[in-house]
Parts: structure tokens; sequence; C-alpha cells
């Protein structure tokens, strides 16, 4: 099994230092990138979610107010 993780930690090697001489100094870089965006698509998608909720909630607190006015007003009469 050492050999066979030595072969794998030479190619390994050999990948990282072919991406630096194609001039690509980061090889995780595209990693990195769509990480980033990742990151940022799900903060948008929370911040979404938050607004949502907040009109939701409105709503139902405002629906639900007329609705106890209006069985206020049938038993009254």
């Amino acid at each position: 099994q050492s050999t066979e993780l030595f072969q794998l930690a030479g190619r390994i090697s050999d990948a990282m230092q072919l991406a630096a001489t194609a001039g690509n100094s980061d090889p995780f870089a595209k990693v990195k990138g769509l990480i980033s965006d990742m990151i940022e698509r799900l903060m948008k998608e929370a911040r979404d979610e938050a607004v949502h909720k907040a009109w939701c909630d409105k709503e139902y607190g405002t629906t639900k107010q007329k609705i106890d006015e209006l069985k206020y007003d049938i038993e009254k009469y």
C-alpha cells in the first residue's frame, strides 16, 4: 500500500508542478472561485427567503387581526 501511496503522491506532485509551469500558480483557483460563487448564491437565497418570510409574517398578522375584528363584529350582533 505504501508503494501505491508513494506513486499517488508523485502523480499529484507532477500535476501541481505542471499546473505551476503552465502559468497557473494556484491549482485550486477554479475550485475556490466555484466555492465563492456558491457561498454568494446561498447568501442571496437566504436574504430573499428572509424578505419573503418578513412579508408573510406581516400579511399573516394583518389577516389575523382582520379575522379577529370580523369575528367580534359577528358576535356583537
